[in-house]
């Protein structure tokens, strides 16, 4: 091989922006291959062409993308690469949103307080028959989750035709965000005596809730949107803390008024705990601990 067509290792480095160092880490976790490695003295030697694939390489990891995640993209073509930039960004947009929104949300409290930007009130929710599309998913899938659960319960509940008893709602049994997945139920009440939903498909079933005290506040517009609506559950949840009450269910985002746009400025949503009074205590050394607050949602 003719090395005068080659670029030695600190050229390459110069050129491409990448440090000795890096490109021997690159060479070993198979991401960037130089084109011929001197047997004797093992110093490494690169093509010319091969600057313009270093460079993208500098810019991905720029990007906080994992070395073993460039080597499949780089090894995908131009197309995918494409793909999973725009992708990339637009995770990157939205992780932007959250956190402006999540600043906002502390200079807010900071000059005004949770109590004053987010009203609770305490009401006591009937047992409730309800229809239950259910699926265990993180926030990346949460929106198609829902559009295509509300979909099919609306599908099985015309057939009935089920009566409604009151707005259709979401309980989450825990954190749900991009690392980490939780219980998501789609819920319709429906009344108990009327008629009743048949052949139900996989994954719908129907649940018979208590009735309970909640703890809810009100958002609208803007604030019923991801991530915006995050302070109404912070709210919330600080309000039953402040007050002493247990948490006692999965919080519910009730769809008290939808467009179908999230931030359409005729939407109202409403955020609903279920609390309790906190356990009695028992004897010493007997007392049960109090139930730590659930983690809520995200989106």
């Amino acid at each position: 091989m003719d090395r005068k067509k080659l670029l030695p290792i600190g050229q390459f480095s110069q050129a491409s922006g990448l440090s000795v160092t890096a490109l021997r880490h690159y060479d070993a976790s198979g991401v960037l291959l130089p084109a011929f490695v001197d047997p004797v003295s093992g110093y490494r030697y690169f093509r010319r062409d091969q600057v313009r694939t270093a460079q993208s390489i500098r810019a991905l990891r720029q990007l906080d993308i994992p070395v073993e995640e460039v080597r499949r993209l780089l090894g995908g073509g131009e197309e995918r690469l494409a793909a999973a930039l725009r992708a990339h960004l637009r995770t990157a947009e939205r992780r932007l949103e959250v956190q402006r929104s999540v600043v906002h949300g502390l200079l807010s409290r900071l000059t005004e307080g949770a109590d004053m930007t987010h009203r609770v009130t305490v009401r006591r929710g009937p047992a409730e028959r309800i229809l239950v599309r259910a699926e265990i998913l993180d926030n990346s899938g949460l929106d198609a989750f829902l559009r295509g659960a509300y979909q099919e319960l609306y599908a099985v509940a015309g057939r009935g035709p089920l009566t409604f008893t009151g707005p259709a709602f979401v309980r989450f049994h825990g954190v749900c965000d991009d690392e980490n997945e939780t219980l998501v139920e789609a819920c319709l009440p429906f009344w108990e005596d009327g008629a009743q939903p048949t052949d139900l498909p996989e994954g719908m079933t129907v649940h018979e809730l208590p009735g309970t005290t909640l703890a809810c506040t009100e958002v609208e517009g803007a604030a019923a949107a991801f991530p915006q609506i995050l302070g109404a559950y912070d709210a919330v949840a600080e309000w039953i803390t402040g007050h002493g009450f247990a948490f006692a269910g999965p919080t519910r985002m009730v769809y008290r008024r939808w467009t179908g746009t999230p931030d359409h400025p005729d939407n109202r949503i409403e955020i609903a705990w279920p609390i309790d009074e906190p356990a009695a205590d028992g004897p010493p050394g007997q007392r049960d601990p109090a139930p730590e607050a659930p983690d809520r949602p995200t989106g």
